[in-house]
């Protein structure tokens, strides 16, 4: 069947098949288990977690304030993010170019909603923006955070997937 004709105006653009975009309601879409949402998660927070930690390292080696620490550390959580689903489509034969287009389009969302939530928890928990790095109310804070934005995260990417968005564009490389 021609899914085409159910959409109008420009021409999508997608690495998947038709029927990503006409996912039911429901989100009961091929590929929109919570397996893997839960999966894409976890790889979205691998990426974030490393930049994220690096970030606060090298902000606290360096003795900046809290400010231009976090943006480094969402800054490094982004490219980290992105690189993990970028070496994975590159290895797969796909461009650098269309390998850049393939993560910002599968972890942009994902990143963003996970890095809105930890820091979010980071800055609302008392004393955790000025805790060292030696400080266990430091370490609470950010695996507390990152747990929260799993939760809050994981989801997100569910409801994309059955939309043939997110992550469900890496699957045609996979």
């Amino acid at each position: 069947m021609d899914h085409s004709t159910h959409h109008t105006g420009t021409p999508h653009h997608h690495t998947g098949t038709a029927h990503h975009h006409a996912a039911p309601v429901g989100g009961h879409a091929h590929g929109a288990s919570w397996a893997t949402a839960v999966k894409a998660t976890l790889h979205c927070l691998t990426g974030c977690a490393i930049g994220e930690i690096l970030g606060m390292v090298i902000g606290t080696a360096l003795l900046w304030g809290n400010v231009p620490t976090m943006i480094l550390a969402i800054t490094l959580a982004f490219v980290f993010g992105y690189s993990f689903t970028l070496f994975a489509v590159v290895r797969a034969g796909v461009s650098l170019k269309a390998a850049i287009k393939v993560a910002l389009a599968a972890d942009t969302v994902s990143i963003a909603v996970m890095e809105l939530v930890d820091n979010t928890i980071i800055a609302l928990t008392p004393g955790a923006m000025d805790a060292h790095l030696s400080d266990g109310l430091f370490w609470s804070a950010l695996l507390g955070g990152f747990a929260v934005a799993f939760v809050i995260t994981t989801p997100v990417n569910k409801w994309m997937i059955g939309r043939g968005k997110g992550h469900a564009v890496v699957h045609a490389y996979h």
